[in-house]
């Protein structure tokens, strides 16, 4: 220690071992996880198999990318990207960016349909009173 500044200790290699393992097991036990709450909201009919199949691919890309974290280094270097690991993500973002598209597509349909059956329903409750009005009910 010269001068009061103390020079930083090199890192045990165990250790990188031991964190590298860490990251991969919390990974796939997050992915694992993931999956099987989806399985059980699909189960339990919370969730529609539709919307599922997203999630279910989220879980599968989060519990390989947990057993294997290299993958994103060698897509990476591949591709040419300077910092591979930002390569997963532009790619969570990009999915993110989808999937909101999709919501909001699904989510227009949907009142486009709600805006056609409240118009029909108004239609059938103004036939219903011009019925009642030129056929007045017969009492006993």
């Amino acid at each position: 220690m010269a001068g009061g500044v103390s020079c930083p200790a090199l890192p045990d290699r165990g250790a990188s071992v031991y964190n590298t393992m860490t990251y991969q097991l919390t990974s796939a036990l997050l992915g694992g996880a993931l999956a099987i709450v989806i399985l059980w909201l699909i189960y339990k009919d919370h969730m529609h198999t539709r919307h599922a199949f997203w999630w279910m691919a989220v879980a599968a890309t989060v519990f390989i990318l947990g057993f294997f974290p290299h993958l994103v280094d060698w897509l990476g270097t591949r591709l040419g990207i300077a910092y591979p690991p930002v390569l997963a993500l532009v790619a969570a973002i990009g999915v993110l960016l989808i999937k909101i598209l999709i919501m909001d597509i699904e989510n227009s349909r949907q009142e486009r349909v709600l805006r056609r059956l409240i118009q029909r329903i108004a239609i059938l409750e103004a036939d219903l009173k011009k019925s009642n009005r030129t056929n007045p009910p017969h009492k006993k």
